[in-house]
C-alpha cells in the first residue's frame, strides 16, 4: 500500500517528521518498508497484512495515525461536495432502469449511479500528480476519480460509458459457459460460470470485482456514465481473478473484504468529484442489497486485559483508545467495557482483538519485559506419556526405534534361548508363522538386526516399547517392555584419528543407567548370573530386567555370524512405578570441589557396586561423588586380580575444604578397603 505524507496531512494534523510516523506505524503494526522524498512530499510505502483490509485506504491509514499521535480524525475534510441527485422526466427512460442480483451471497450489494452530461478530459494536475506519485497511470479525469476514491476511501468504484450498455438494467450473475469477453487491457477472454460478471440483457460488460470490457469504457467520447459502487464475495472474486489471469487495485482489496457502509458513501463522493472536474449530473440512484450491517458487540474486562498484557492501563486510557480507532464505546458494568464493532473491522469477534488493538495503541515498548511466572515440573499420569519418555531417551542416545509384530512363529521364538515362558498360542491363526503372541521382544530384533547387517551396515542400535505376552492360569497377561539391541561398531572422528568404539555389555548397561538417571531412579543395580550370559537390572531389591550376551550359537540361528550382539529387555511397568519426575533446583555450588584418587588391586570377582557403596559409607557426607577412571588387567596385575583408580569428590557448601577436613575422609575410605576386600593400596 502506497500513499504519501501530504495525502495523510488532508485527514490528520501531523507535526512529526516522515520518518518518526514511519517508526510510529511500525511499532503499531502497520510495517514501512520504504520512503522516498518525490516532487516535495514523502511516498510512503506500507506492508499490509490480508487481515486488515481497512488499512488499503489513506483513510485506514489516517484513522491509525490519529489514535497514534493522539490526534483527531477529519473525515468532513472530503464531504464539502453536496452530491444532488435528481430524477429525470418519466419519459426518459432512466426511471426504468433496475438492478438484479441472481444470488446475494455473490454480490450483497449493488449500488449504481447515472450520471449525464459528463465532459472527460485530462485530469487536474493535483489529481494527476498524486496518483502518479503512488505510481498509478492517470488515464483521464473520470478513470482517475475513481482510482483515488479508491486509494483514498478503499472502495473500489468502476465507471461503465451509459451509452454501450442496454440502458434498461444491469444483472449481477454468473457467467454462462462459451461467453467471452475483451477487457480494459485488450486481452481476451473465456468465461465459465465459476466467474461472476456484471452484464446487461444482452452480454456481460466486466469481470465482477476484477476488470471491466473495453467496449464499455469511459473514453473522450462519453457523455453519460453508470458509477458502480459494489460489494463482493472475496472467494468468488479470488477464484474468478485466478482463472482469468488477471490482477487489479479492485481485486486485491474485494478479496480481502470491504466495508458494505463504505460503499454507497464512496459513490456519493465519487459524484461530487465528478461534478466538480468533469461537470454533470447525477440522474439517478438505485442499489439493490442491504447498504448497513448488523452492529457486532464485544465485552472487554479490563482485568482480562491488563492479566494478559502485564501491565495495568487506565479504563479512560483504553477507552479513548478504542473510540479513536472507530469503535463505539460505554461501560457494560464495573471492569467491563462493550465495544460496537464498527462495519470496517471485519476482524474483530472476541475480546482478545480488543487486547491487542489496545496493546498495539499503547506501545507494546511501554509494555515492560519480564517472564511469566510458572512453576516447571514434568509430569508423566499416563502409559502414552511412558512410552514417548522412553522413546526420546533412548532416540537421545542415538538408538533408531524398530516396530515388529506381535504375532510370532514359536520355533522363531525358541531361538534366541531368552524366554522360557510358555507363549499363548492363537486357536485360529492366520498363518504358522503368525501363530503365538511373543513373549519377548528380543527375537523380532534379532531379525531385524540380521537384515541390517545383510545390508553392510557396520552398527546396528535399534530398539522396541511394545507388549509382551503371557498366560496366569486361564488369564493372558499384557505387559509392556523396552527392550534394545547393540551390535557393531561405532566409528569417532578425533584428531589424532578415527577411533573405533565395539559394542559391548558396557553400553548397554550404560543406556539403562541413563534412562533410570531421566526417571529420577538412584537405588539400582547389575548383578551378574552364573555362567555370566546375563546379568539382572534390580531396581532396590526388585528385578526389572536383564542385559544378554547373546550366544554364537543363538546368533547364528538369526544369520548373524561372527558377530557379538548384545541385548537387553525391561519392564515399562516396574520401571516407572519406581520413577520420581519431580524435578528440583538446586543451586550451583559456590565453593570449589576438591578431587582425591584412590589406586589400589582387588580381587577381580569383587563387584565394583560393592566397593563403590564402602568408600560412600566411610568417607562421610563431604563426599559427592566416586566414580571409577580406571579399570587395568595386565602385567603389573596378578592373575584373578584388578586394578582399580577411583576418583573421590570432595565438597562443602558452607566453605572451602582445607587438607586437614579431607585427610580424615580420604584416609577412611582407604582402610575401609583394606579391611573389607582386601584391596592393595598402590
Amino acid at each position: 500500500m502506497k500513499l504519501t505524507y501530504n495525502w495523510l496531512k488532508e485527514f490528520v494534523d501531523i507535526t512529526i517528521s516522515p520518518q518518526a510516523l514511519a517508526d510510529k506505524l511500525t511499532m503499531a503494526g502497520l510495517e514501512v518498508t520504504s520512503l522516498e522524498a518525490r516532487d516535495g512530499d514523502t511516498v510512503i510505502e506500507i506492508e499490509i497484512t490480508s487481515n486488515r483490509p481497512d488499512w488499503l485506504s489513506v483513510v485506514g491509514i489516517a484513522r491509525e495515525v490519529a489514535a497514534i499521535t493522539g490526534k483527531k480524525l477529519k473525515l468532513s475534510q472530503d464531504t464539502r461536495h453536496k452530491t444532488q441527485e435528481k430524477k429525470k422526466p418519466a419519459d426518459s427512460g432512466v426511471n426504468r432502469f433496475d438492478i438484479t442480483i441472481e444470488d446475494k451471497k455473490d454480490c450483497p450489494l449493488y449500488t449504481a449511479r447515472i450520471i449525464s452530461g459528463v465532459k472527460v478530459e485530462p485530469s487536474p494536475e493535483w489529481l494527476r500528480s498524486r496518483l502518479e506519485l503512488i505510481g498509478c497511470r492517470s488515464v483521464n479525469n473520470i478513470v482517475d476519480i475513481t482510482n483515488y476514491i479508491l486509494f483514498t476511501w478503499g472502495e473500489p468504484l468502476h465507471a461503465f460509458d451509459l451509452d454501450t450498455l442496454n440502458r434498461e438494467s444491469i444483472v449481477v450473475r454468473r457467467a454462462k459457459m462459451g461467453e467471452k469477453m475483451l477487457m480494459i487491457n485488450g486481452q481476451e477472454k473465456q468465461l465459465d460460470p465459476g466467474i461472476l460478471v456484471i452484464a446487461d440483457r444482452q452480454k456481460p460488460v466486466a469481470a465482477a470485482g476484477v476488470m471491466g470490457s473495453k467496449e464499455t469504457e469511459v473514453s473522450e467520447k462519453t457523455k453519460n456514465i453508470l458509477l458502480e459502487a459494489a460489494v463482493f464475495d472475496p472467494v468468488v472474486v479470488r477464484r474468478g481473478r485466478q482463472a482469468l489471469g488477471l490482477q487489479s487495485e479492485s481485486a486485491y482489496r474485494f478479496e480481502r473484504g470491504v466495508d458494505r457502509e463504505n460503499a454507497d458513501l464512496s459513490s456519493q463522493k465519487a459524484v461530487a468529484l465528478i461534478g466538480e472536474l468533469a461537470g454533470g449530473e447525477c440522474v439517478l440512484a438505485k442499489h439493490a442489497g442491504a447498504l448497513k450491517t448488523p452492529e457486532k458487540q464485544v465485552a472487554l474486562e479490563l482485568e482480562t486485559l491488563n492479566r494478559l498484557l502485564g501491565v495495568v492501563i487506565e479504563p479512560a486510557k483504553i477507552k479513548r483508545i478504542l473510540i479513536s480507532l472507530g469503535f463505539k464505546v460505554s461501560a457494560k458494568s464495573k471492569g467491563v467495557l462493550t465495544a460496537g464493532v464498527p462495519s470496517f473491522r471485519q476482524d474483530v469477534s472476541v475480546d482478545r482483538d480488543l487486547v491487542e488493538e489496545a496493546a498495539r495503541i499503547f506501545g507494546y515498548e511501554n509494555i515492560p519485559t519480564s517472564l511469566p511466572a510458572f512453576i516447571a515440573q514434568a509430569q508423566y499420569t499416563n502409559s502414552l506419556d511412558n512410552t514417548d519418555f522412553i522413546k526420546d531417551c533412548l532416540t537421545s542416545l542415538g538408538l533408531f526405534e524398530a516396530v515388529t509384530y506381535s504375532l510370532v512363529d514359536e520355533a522363531f521364538l525358541r531361538k534366541s534361548g531368552i524366554s522360557p515362558i510358555e507363549p499363548v498360542a492363537l486357536q485360529n491363526p492366520l498363518s504358522e508363522e503368525q501363530g503365538v503372541l511373543r513373549t519377548t521382544l528380543i527375537p523380532s530384533l534379532l531379525r531385524c538386526v540380521a537384515g541390517n547387517l545383510n545390508q553392510n551396515q557396520g552398527l546396528v542400535n535399534i530398539f522396541e516399547v511394545a507388549h509382551v505376552f503371557s498366560r496366569e492360569g486361564a488369564q493372558v497377561i499384557e505387559k509392556p517392555v523396552v527392550s534394545f539391541v547393540l551390535c557393531g561398531t561405532r566409528n569417532f572422528w578425533l584428531a589424532q584419528g578415527r577411533v573405533k568404539d565395539e559394542m559391548g555389555v558396557l553400553h548397554g548397561k550404560g543406556i539403562i543407567e541413563t534412562i533410570f538417571a531421566h526417571a529420577g531412579i538412584r537405588e539400582y543395580g547389575f548383578q551378574a548370573t552364573e555362567g555370566g550370559s546375563t546379568i539382572d537390572v534390580v531396581i532396590g531389591k526388585e528385578p526389572v530386567g536383564k542385559i544378554y550376551i547373546l550366544r554364537k550359537s543363538a546368533c547364528e540361528q538369526f544369520q548373524i555370524k561372527n558377530r557379538e550382539v548384545f541385548a537387553a529387555e525391561l519392564s515399562l511397568d516396574k520401571i516407572f512405578a519406581a520413577a520420581d519426575f519431580k524435578k528440583k533446583f538446586k543451586p550451583l555450588p559456590m565453593y570449589p570441589a576438591i578431587s582425591r584418587d584412590l589406586s589400589f588391586v582387588i580381587k577381580a570377582d569383587v563387584p565394583v557396586a560393592e566397593i563403590l557403596s564402602a568408600i560412600k559409607e566411610k568417607a562421610g557426607p563431604f563426599l559427592r561423588d566416586a566414580s571409577i577412571v580406571d579399570c587395568y588387567q595386565g602385567k603389573q596385575i596378578p592373575a584373578g586380580f584388578k586394578g582399580l583408580t577411583i576418583s573421590c569428590l570432595y565438597r562443602w557448601d558452607e566453605g572451602t575444604l582445607t587438607e586437614t577436613q579431607i585427610a580424615p575422609l580420604h584416609t577412611a575410605a582407604s582402610e575401609v578397603l583394606r579391611e573389607r576386600f582386601s584391596a592393595v593400596l598402590r
